[in-house]
């Protein structure tokens, strides 16, 4: 049977604000094969629609944790650019070349030559004497490296003609991150069963993060996985940030919350302050804004959900 854990003791109601964190046994999500490509796709909770197996495991014994809303609840999503850049004959070669792979083998060498043969494209272009002399250069900074002179084309073109290749620059997407949060609760028991329950919190927390020995120590497990939800008493929170499935990365706990060291006659401390740091383990993507918590399809013009029980909110 799974554990509850809370804090503060108290009793939950349908106005209550909290944020809830389930524990779960990592189910790795497999290599992809020709018939299953999308294997190691990880959606997020159970009730997402194509969720995996690690989606849908099992919950541990100490499996539900509720604590009180963050002080600091914020989130950030963001991707990777950056700069690229290529200049007009790559361009040029690269765009023949590429056309070559693509088409039909028979017909490559016919193409080739119309490309690369004396009255080809390519020649043709280097003809061009601004060209010409651009390519020697490039030749002539390879020798002048030999002798460790270290100077780029660019380099030896701004010295001797005063120009440079057009790097065509441009910002290309290029990565996906994955989000971090942060949280730091402050826990004052302020009876036994408060104090019962943040001390079960604390070590369920550390038991849960660490990896596991298998086999006589010759290899270590994934450590459990963490679902987090804030919610608004029995539903999802209407409007707040979604979470796909974390790992628990990082967790400090100090015992003197009050700067001071002070404990009641059984030793539990007078104030705890729990800082945990969480990591998704996938990015996000569009599709992850397609459904609602319900699988109901949905646009982002379209907000009549909001008003039919859905509880999107503003999505990851």
């Amino acid at each position: 049977m799974t554990t509850v854990l809370r804090y503060p003791y108290e009793a939950i109601t349908e106005t209550t604000d909290y944020l809830q964190i389930a524990i779960k046994k990592y189910v790795a999500g497999g290599l992809p094969t020709p018939a299953n490509p999308s294997s190691r796709r990880r959606i997020g909770k159970a009730t997402n629609v194509g969720a995996t197996a690690s989606s849908v495991a099992e919950l541990v014994d100490d499996g539900i944790i509720l604590l009180p809303m963050p002080s600091n609840i914020q989130d950030s999503n963001s991707v990777g650019y950056g700069d690229d850049t290529i200049n007009s004959y790559a361009s040029m070669a690269i765009g023949a070349v590429n056309e070559v792979i693509m088409m039909d083998p028979k017909d490559a060498p016919k193409k080739i030559d119309e490309i690369f043969g004396n009255k080809g494209i390519l020649t043709s272009v280097i003809k061009d004497e601004d060209a010409i002399r651009a390519i020697n250069r490039v030749f002539a900074s390879q020798a002048i490296n030999v002798f460790g002179g270290n100077i780029s084309p660019d380099q030896l073109l701004a010295r001797s003609t005063g120009r440079i290749f057009n790097p065509n620059m441009e910002l290309l997407f290029n990565n996906v991150t994955l989000r971090t949060f942060r949280f730091s609760f402050k826990m004052t028991p302020r009876d036994e069963n408060e104090s019962l329950q943040i001390k079960s919190i604390v070590r369920s927390f550390k038991r849960n993060m660490a990896p596991k020995v298998y086999q006589n120590a010759a290899f270590l497990e994934t450590p459990n996985i963490f679902e987090l939800t804030y919610r608004k008493g029995n539903t999802d929170h209407p409007f707040l940030n979604k979470f796909k499935q974390c790992a628990l990365t990082d967790m400090s706990v100090n015992y003197t919350g009050e700067n001071v060291y002070a404990t009641y006659a059984d030793g539990t401390p007078v104030s705890i302050i729990m800082d945990l740091t969480f990591k998704e383990l996938v990015p996000i993507y569009d599709s992850d804004y397609d459904k609602d918590d319900k699988g109901n399809k949905v646009s982002g013009s379209d907000l009549t959900y909001k008003r039919n029980g859905g509880t999107e909110g503003v999505g990851y």
